[in-house]
C-alpha cells in the first residue's frame, strides 16, 4: 500500500468513528424517548447537547493543532471519545446522557478539523481536494457500519449494547491511529493565529464560510438525526426504519466518489452550488412523499448530494488559508457550523411539537439551503489558492 492509500485509510477513521456516532445516536433517540418518557422537544435537545460539545472541540483543538502539532491532538481527541463512550453505557438518567453526550462530542468536534488540516497540509491542487473528499467519504462507511449494529444488535440487546461497541471500536481505531506520520511540517507555538485569521486577507472567506458551514450542519443534522424517528412517525416500525437508513447510507458513497471525480474537471465552487441544489430537490422530494418507494429514492438522493456537499466543503475551507492558520480557520468555520448542529436537532423537535409537520421542516431547510448557494455564488470572491505552505 503506498503512503497515499494509507494515509487516507488511517485519517478517514475520524470521519468513520464521527459518522458513526451520531448515527448510532440517531438509532437511539427512538429508544430512550421511550425509556424516559421524552416529548420532541426534549429528544431534540438531547441531539443537540453533542453538538454543542462538538462546537468546542472544533475551536479549542483546530487551534491546539496548529501550536502542538496535529498528530496528537487528533489522538487526544479519540481517547476523549473512547472514554466518554464507554460512560455513556452506565448513564442512569437522560441528565447523565446528555452531560457525557456532550463530553464525546469535544473529542468529536475536534477530530475532523484537525484531520482535514493533516491531509491538507501534505497535498496541494487537485490531489488536495481529491484526498479531502475521499477522507470525507469515510463518514459513509461509518453510517453503513452503524446502521449495521442498529439493525441487527439494537433491537435484541438495546441501546447500551451498541454504545459499548462503538467504545471498543474507536479502540481499535486508536491502535490504528498510532500509525500516523509525524507532522509534515515542524509546528512552533503560534500565538498570533486569531489574529492574523481575522486579518483583512482571511476575515472575509471565513465569515462567509463559516455560514454556509453553519447552513450544511445545520440541515444535515436536522435532517439525519431525526431521519430513524421521522420514518417512525410516518407509520414504519423502528427495525424497518433501520432497514431503510441502512439503504440510504448506501447512497452517500457515490455522491463522494463522483465529488471527488469531478473535483479534477471543475471549480470546487460550481460544484458545491451544484450538489446543494440537489440537496434542495432531493429535500422537496423527501418532504412531501408519502409513497414507501418515493421515501426511499429521495432519501437515498438526499444522502448523495448532501453528503457530497460536505465533502467538497471539506475540500474547499483549509485551500483557503495558508498552514500557519489552517487547523485555526478550520476549526473555527466548523465551530460556527457546530452552533447550526446544535440548532438543528433541537429546531425539528420544537417544529415538529408545534404540529409544523415534515413538510414544513423540509420547507425550512430548502430556504436555508438557498441562502447557502447564494452566499457560494456572491459571497466568496477569493480565489482558491491551494496555499502550498
Amino acid at each position: 500500500m503506498d503512503k497515499s492509500k494509507r494515509l487516507l485509510l488511517i485519517v478517514g477513521t475520524a470521519w468513520m468513528i464521527d459518522a458513526l456516532d451520531v448515527a448510532i445516536l440517531s438509532f437511539m433517540m427512538p429508544l430512550i424517548k421511550t425509556e424516559w418518557t421524552l416529548n420532541e422537544t426534549q429528544l431534540g435537545l438531547v441531539g443537540a447537547m453533542t453538538s454543542f460539545g462538538m462546537l468546542i472541540g472544533a475551536l479549542l483543538c483546530g487551534k491546539l493543532s496548529d501550536r502542538f502539532g496535529r498528530k496528537k491532538i487528533l489522538m487526544g481527541t479519540l481517547i476523549l471519545f473512547s472514554l466518554s463512550n464507554l460512560a455513556l453505557v452506565f448513564a442512569p438518567n437522560v441528565t447523565w446522557f446528555m452531560a457525557i453526550r456532550f463530553i464525546t462530542g469535544i473529542g468529536l468536534g475536534g477530530e475532523l478539523p484537525v484531520a482535514a488540516a493533516l491531509i491538507a497540509d501534505r497535498y496541494t491542487g487537485t490531489k488536495r481536494s481529491q484526498m479531502l473528499v475521499l477522507s470525507d467519504s469515510f463518514w459513509a462507511y461509518g453510517w453503513i457500519l452503524a446502521s449495521l449494529i442498529a439493525f441487527f444488535v439494537i433491537p435484541h440487546f438495546g441501546w447500551r449494547i451498541a454504545a459499548l461497541l462503538t467504545a471498543v471500536l474507536a479502540l481499535y481505531v486508536f491502535v490504528l491511529r498510532k500509525h500516523l506520520p509525524d507532522d509534515a511540517i515542524t509546528h512552533k507555538q503560534n500565538t498570533a493565529s486569531f489574529r492574523q485569521l481575522f486579518s483583512p486577507k482571511h476575515k472575509w472567506p471565513l465569515i462567509m464560510l463559516s455560514l454556509v458551514w453553519f447552513i450544511v450542519m445545520l440541515t444535515y443534522y436536522g435532517i439525519f438525526l431525526w431521519l430513524p424517528s421521522v420514518l417512525v412517525l410516518r407509520g414504519f416500525s423502528i427495525v424497518h426504519s433501520l432497514g431503510y437508513t441502512l439503504a440510504m447510507s448506501i447512497a452517500q458513497l457515490p455522491g463522494y466518489y463522483l465529488a471527488a471525480h469531478l473535483l479534477a474537471k471543475m471549480n470546487p465552487k460550481k460544484l458545491l452550488i451544484g450538489y446543494l441544489m440537489g440537496t434542495i430537490l432531493a429535500s422537496l422530494i423527501f418532504g412531501l412523499a408519502n409513497n414507501v418507494t418515493i421515501i426511499l429514492i429521495a432519501g437515498a438522493a438526499l444522502s448523495f448530494f448532501d453528503l457530497g456537499a460536505w465533502g467538497i466543503l471539506i475540500a474547499l475551507t483549509p485551500s483557503l488559508f495558508p498552514h500557519a492558520i489552517r487547523g485555526t480557520a478550520m476549526g473555527s468555520a466548523q465551530a460556527v457550523g457546530r452552533l447550526g448542529a446544535v440548532i438543528g436537532p433541537f429546531l425539528v423537535g420544537w417544529l415538529l411539537d408545534i404540529k409544523v409537520g415534515i413538510g414544513g421542516v423540509f420547507s425550512l431547510f430548502v430556504f436555508l439551503l438557498l441562502i447557502a448557494i447564494i452566499i457560494m455564488a456572491f459571497g466568496i470572491k477569493t480565489r482558491v489558492d491551494n496555499f502550498d505552505n
